[in-house]
């Protein structure tokens, strides 16, 4: 990506963010939070990764809503970048979050049951280490 392409994807992220945020009316646009956006080198397609909070269903009716607002949004976008053309916004929902949090779930999982052998074990390591610095000092 270009330094250009960039700039411009962190401007459409603030424009847009501050604008569901505080001008969207839509009552089915809630609980969004934008990630980045991703602008096409040719700066006609900006691509808006968004995460919600909620079930699925909540997360089909909000990006429906999104996408409704996406004119709305576009408008506020080109008042903001000085650009020939605005790039036509496409929201899409990023999963990320959503994995991240059930790979956190599954550790959880195993690591208590690995974490007490462990800990077992260090103790037992740190009384050794204890030790022989002891012995260096009592050396010298």
């Amino acid at each position: 990506m270009s330094r250009r392409t960039l700039k411009a994807g962190e401007a459409i992220r603030q424009v847009v963010s501050m604008s569901i945020l505080t001008e969207i009316q839509d009552p089915r646009v809630r609980d969004v939070t934008v990630l980045r956006v991703e602008v096409s080198g040719d700066m006609q397609i900006a691509k808006v990764h968004v995460s919600i909070m909620g079930d699925e269903s909540k997360q089909k009716i909000c990006m429906r809503g999104l996408q409704s607002s996406a004119g709305f949004l576009q408008s506020k976008v080109a008042k903001r970048i000085d650009a020939r053309y605005t790039p036509k916004i496409e929201f899409v929902l990023d999963k990320g979050i959503k994995n991240q949090l059930y790979v956190s779930k599954v550790l959880s999982e195993l690591l208590p049951k690995n974490n007490e052998n462990n800990d077992a074990n260090n103790n037992d390591d740190d009384d050794n280490e204890e030790y022989e610095y002891e012995d260096d000092y009592e050396e010298k």
